[in-house]
């Protein structure tokens, strides 16, 4: 037995699925919180109530509930777009060079880092299809595969798309004012005068530091997984047959026919493209990337996916496939909500951020920021919503030491991206696309990752 396959065995025998790791990191916190935040004039009964309370306002808090119905649309209508006949056709081309493990593993994961460099949802559902389309025409021709290896590779984009074009907090700090919309209650009026409007796209996503973190990552990981897949056993491929549907409907007849009129389909979607080109290019009189906001990028899928399936029937069928790939995360994303108002509420993750910051200067700053996001990542896996637990003490340190806001905000981008090859909520869409475990597919994640790590911390201290 290889190293390779060693090690994934270990893994396969410690790793459980994702809604009892999610489970469990939700009594570790508030296990965690009881310790490290119990007040000295309560008692352990009447603080683990608190907590418990903490826990239900952040389950159901309304901003949060917002946010997750962004990133359920922006997964839904990415797979949607992702199962347009050019998508299709595109991973249909490139399935006929990916004949062995190492071949599909190096190419699925190049196509799939640039997919999600554009925007993080359409690169999950691409990967997962691109892999699963690997295995089906692999399974057809009869040729041996280390099908996990594929998906691993299909799920690398989670790992460098906060650095893209939807970045969660990029595109939050792009916003005007909401910088100090963030440190209100924690600055005085004249702090907050020292805070700029906004943080430019071109100072976080288009700065130089993250162009070449980017650029190395897409030739290092490629290479990476073909490296494995070359030291992996092939195997017999253990997955069902992809069904494909067949529209057995009868002709549309009298208004049915609207439901696959080609005028009407590119009207509402040609609408949507022209708006959004309009808001971002011609009424403005600066163009600046602050445009690319989560509702923006929502609305570019919709009205794309609309155009490229040509009529409201096709694409609402895509929708019907794509929405079950969301059902993770409609079920694991309020229990991920409750661990966050326990650390926001308890002031664990405060205690948490403030220990890295007691042992930073302005040179390890960034650093130290980027591994306390990749720790408060596997407890709360939303870039979004990290932000907002951990950008307020971000930003402060970062002024208190002289360090640049948007290098931090990177930092953390990159932290928070890092450990989603560690934590698997994720990849749900990607499982059941692909029909694989996760324990079948973290070994090779947490391969990426720790390459991964030694990049951006290189990248941090270097530029």
């Amino acid at each position: 037995m290889s190293f390779a396959d060693r090690y994934t065995s270990v893994f396969k025998a410690l790793l459980p699925a994702p809604f009892t790791i999610a489970v469990l990191l939700t009594l570790l916190t508030m296990l965690l919180a009881l310790v490290f935040t119990l007040p000295v004039d309560s008692s352990v009964g009447a603080y683990s109530l608190e907590i418990l309370s903490f826990w239900e306002s952040g389950i159901w808090n309304g901003g949060l509930m917002v946010f997750a119905m962004q990133m359920m649309l922006i997964l839904v209508l990415g797979h949607a777009l992702a199962l347009t006949p050019l998508a299709t056709l595109l991973i249909e081309k490139a399935t006929q060079y990916c004949n062995t493990t190492a071949n599909a593993a190096a190419i699925v994961s190049f196509f799939t880092l640039i997919v999600a460099l554009l925007n993080w949802g359409l690169g999950l559902i691409f990967g997962a299809i691109f892999a699963r389309k690997v295995a089906d025409s692999c399974k057809a021709k009869g040729l041996l595969l280390n099908y996990p290896i594929v998906g691993a590779a299909g799920y690398s984009g989670l790992m460098i798309w906060h650095g893209g074009l939807s970045g969660s907090a990029p595109l939050k700090v792009a916003e005007n004012g909401s910088l100090t919309s963030m440190m209100k209650g924690f600055y005085t009026d004249e702090q907050l005068q020292t805070l700029p409007d906004s943080l430019l796209g071109s100072e976080t996503i288009f700065s130089t530091m993250n162009i070449v973190l980017s650029l190395v990552l897409l030739v290092v990981l490629p290479l990476a997984m073909y490296w494995l897949g070359k030291r992996s056993e092939a195997l017999p491929i253990q997955v069902s047959d992809t069904v494909n549907g067949v529209d057995n409907e009868e002709p549309p007849n009298g208004a049915e026919k609207l439901d696959t009129s080609l005028v009407l389909a590119y009207i509402l979607g040609g609408l949507m493209l022209f708006w959004l080109i309009y808001k971002a290019f011609i009424k403005p009189d600066e163009i600046t990337l602050s445009f690319l906001t989560l509702n923006y990028i929502n609305l570019f899928l919709f009205g794309l996916g609309v155009v490229l399936h040509s009529n409201f029937r096709n694409y609402l069928k895509a929708i019907d496939e794509a929405i079950g790939g969301a059902a993770g995360i409609l079920i694991q994303f309020p229990l991920y909500f409750g661990i966050m108002g326990i650390m926001t509420s308890s002031g664990l993750v405060g205690r948490f951020s403030d220990f890295f910051v007691s042992i930073s200067n302005e040179v390890t700053f960034p650093v130290f920021t980027f591994i306390s996001a990749g720790i408060v990542n596997v407890f709360v896996p939303s870039g979004g919503g990290q932000w907002a637990v951990q950008g307020p003490i971000i930003i402060q340190a970062a002024q208190d030491l002289g360090v640049s806001l948007p290098k931090s905000v990177m930092a953390l981008a990159y932290g928070d991206q890092l450990t989603n090859m560690l934590q698997p909520f994720w990849a749900l869409p990607l499982l059941g696309i692909t029909g694989l475990k996760a324990k079948e597919i973290l070994p090779y994640t947490l391969f990426l990752m720790l390459i991964g790590a030694v990049i951006y911390i290189t990248g941090l201290l270097v530029f």
